[in-house]
């Protein structure tokens, strides 16, 4: 492993020897690192590789089994999250840990009040936030409830809290997740203040364009060991995407044009108002081709959830939709999902934990939800024949690649990229007419990205339609073979991918159309 060149002050942070152990899992293995003062350090590795495991040991979350951490070149014991407030570190976690019913004000004191009397805390906390919301352009309104800012400002919300408690090193674990490309630069740029400002910071992605465009230096972990930390400026991409999965890793898509067929999905003035009577779809229209990819592009918020919904049987709808030629209802006895999944639509869901998996059951039986009163999987009228479920998911975790593939582990025991392994494996092989696929891979490692999107281009050359919505702009350029482009709950255009850009795209998403995107 190289190491960074150093001068002569000491690392604001340094781990030395950190292994931890989780029953007979190995999470981090002999692990050391230097975090130099003032600098903006990556660190990536597939999900499972062991950086958050290594982090929450950084943060208290966890004890190391083994090893020293020194902060500003004392060695330092952090047993409890408290400590490594107390020693300057603050933390910004891929799950915001935020109280929805709070305002922005209340959730920064939370935890850090000066008495039990919250007022002069609050309004210590009022000035204190105006101040370093000037200081580092992380302006958010401070009486605003978190349920009703979206999640760049929530993001914000967070890295104040930090700054809030003094915290001159901030981890970040993901932090552009669920950014779209607009909101991930002003994230950059605020990073970029902190830095000058001789803030530390540790950036845990996956995202390998943002290491290269805002790290000096990058350290990369593969299978709870740290295999190479190397200078940002004397690498590229294919290299670290070599280092962290153990193989050339191919970046972009590989496909052929597509031969586009008959629509199989007819969208007509589809209509949705939500319990508070906002209205989230606008009388949308589009079609979706046998043999295409119809990406949906969009700012999360903006309807897109919705419309998965509405056309996997989960909320009900005004407008027509057909499939094959033939009406779908929207309001009905036969509007549910179970009613969807009969007549070939299958559905990934943009959120896998909440809506795709039930994380505390095995992952055979989350392997067959959705589809187990299908004749294959019944013993009988009463019993489903569990010993041909298990064979089954077994067969399946082999053909997607699922590690470990054991049919026994609990949803919750798998990394998120071969959680999201098992729901397409789910829903792929039940041969649909039409797939519905929301954010295919949201917080999945580089290899695992590269294997589901081959899995999504395979099942179109099948003849599939595939109706893909990712706030990820690179993944639906490379994907769609069309791209619709959707705000406010309408659309507002449709490109091809080889005659639009970001640029174009990122336009149309904050609702500008005609000359001006």
């Amino acid at each position: 492993m190289t190491s960074p060149a150093s001068g002569t002050a000491h690392p604001a942070i340094e781990l030395r020897g950190i292994s931890k152990a989780f029953g007979a899992v190995q999470a981090n293995k002999d692990i050391s690192i230097r975090v130099m003062p003032g600098t903006i350090h990556g660190i990536i590795g597939e999900n499972g590789a062991g950086k958050s495991t290594l982090m929450s040991i950084l943060y208290g979350f966890y004890k190391a089994d083994a090893g020293e951490i020194f902060i500003n070149g004392s060695k330092t014991l952090i047993p409890d999250s408290q400590a490594a407030i107390a020693a300057g570190i603050g933390m910004v976690f891929q799950h915001f840990k935020l109280v929805e019913n709070f305002t922005v004000l209340e959730n920064v004191v939370l935890g850090a009040e000066d008495s039990g009397l919250l007022r002069p805390s609050l309004a210590r906390a009022r000035r204190e936030l105006k101040s370093l919301a000037e200081e580092y352009e992380l302006n958010v309104d401070p009486d605003a409830l978190i349920e009703d800012i979206g999640v760049g400002m929530q993001q914000r919300v967070e890295i104040l809290k930090a700054l809030y408690r003094k915290a001159d090193i901030l981890i970040l674990d993901e932090p552009t997740g669920v950014l779209t490309p607009a909101e991930a630069d002003q994230l950059f740029r605020i990073l970029g203040r902190l830095k000058e400002e001789g803030k530390t910071i540790i950036l845990i992605t996956h995202k390998l364009r943002e290491i290269m465009e805002i790290t000096e230096t990058v350290s990369v972990m593969r299978r709870g060991e740290m295999t190479a930390t190397v200078k940002t400026a004397e690498t590229s991409p294919p290299e670290l995407a070599e280092l962290m999965v153990g193989r050339k890793v191919l970046l972009r898509v590989d496909k052929k044009p597509a031969t586009p067929g008959a629509n199989v999905l007819e969208v007509r003035d589809l209509k949705v108002t939500d319990d508070k009577g906002v209205r989230r779809l606008k009388g949308i229209s589009f079609d979706v081709r046998a043999g295409e990819i119809l990406g949906i592009a969009g700012v999360a918020g903006n309807g897109q959830s919705e419309l998965l919904e509405v056309l996997g049987g989960y909320e009900k709808a005004s407008g027509t939709i057909r499939l094959n030629g033939e009406l779908i209802d929207l309001t009905g006895k036969h509007s549910d999902g179970q009613s969807r999944r009969h007549r070939g639509i299958a559905h990934v869901p943009e959120d896998r934990q909440r809506e795709g998996l039930i994380m505390d059951y095995m992952a055979w039986e989350n392997a067959v939800f959705g589809y187990h009163h299908e004749p294959e999987y019944q013993k009988s009228r009463l019993f489903m024949d569990n010993a041909a479920i298990r064979e089954d998911a077994a067969a399946k975790m082999g053909r997607f690649d699922v590690r470990p593939p054991d049919p026994k582990l609990s949803a919750k025991n798998f990394s998120g990229g071969n959680q999201q392994k098992i729901v397409l494996a789910r829903e792929i092989e039940r041969n649909p007419d039409l797939l519905l696929i929301g954010q295919p891979t949201r917080g999945v490692d580089i290899g695992a990205i590269e294997f589901i999107h081959q899995q999504i281009v395979a099942l179109r050359d099948q003849g599939k339609a595939i109706l893909l919505v990712s706030v990820e702009l690179d993944e639906i350029l490379s994907l769609s073979d069309r791209i619709a482009v959707m705000f406010d709950g309408q659309i507002m255009g449709e490109r091809l991918p080889s005659e639009t850009d970001a640029k174009e795209l990122g336009l149309l998403m904050a609702g500008m159309t005609g000359e001006a995107a």
